[in-house]
């Protein structure tokens, strides 16, 4: 005999996320726990957020990090390492889910990259505003940058070197990756 799986509204995810103080991804009716990363997991999404904020800082942009929220149109509700919005955000669910961001970063796991590459990003493509995706391998040099053209298009980039430069010509700024994985 099976169980017959209960699924979740978003409404009743959302209340559970508020009730626990926990994060988990939300998708199809289900609810994920979002598992804590290693040290250099947050060590280089810390290290991006604070580079994201200094080269910012005269923009009209502005770096989150992963205590916010993102909603996707394709029915996503997931925490990334890093979110970047411009202008005014756009945010839903008493302020706790941003809308609009431009750029989503990842630091790879080694039980998520997978995902990270293909299912998660396909579901933020659904995302119109965004332009930028960024993957970053926390136990090696390796960035992996999707960068949108057209609406089904995007241009993969990828930096493999400490003397590489990440390019975001988005928010017109320029990392060098030895400032990330410092």
């Amino acid at each position: 005999m099976s169980l017959a799986q209960v699924l979740l509204s978003r409404e009743a995810y959302l209340q559970q996320e508020q009730q626990t103080g926990l994060k988990y991804e939300f998708l199809n009716g289900q609810m994920y726990a979002m598992a804590g990363g290693t040290f250099n997991h947050a060590r280089i999404s810390g290290n991006f957020f604070a580079s994201l904020r200094q080269h910012l800082r005269t923009k009209p942009c502005q770096p989150i990090n992963s205590d916010l929220r993102v909603h996707t149109p394709s029915g996503l509700d997931t925490y990334p390492d890093v979110s970047v919005y411009c202008h005014a955000p756009e945010l839903s669910d008493n302020q706790t889910t941003l809308l609009n961001p431009i750029l989503l970063v990842e630091v790879l796991s080694p039980s998520t990259r997978n995902y990270d590459r293909s299912s998660k990003f396909a579901h933020y493509r659904s995302i119109v505003s965004l332009q930028d995706y960024v993957l970053i391998d926390p136990e090696s040099v390796l960035i992996e940058h999707y960068h949108r053209l057209k609406q089904n298009e995007w241009l993969l980039r990828v930096y493999s070197q400490l003397s590489d430069v990440l390019n975001l010509v988005t928010l017109d700024i320029h990392i060098p990756l030895s400032e990330l994985y410092a």
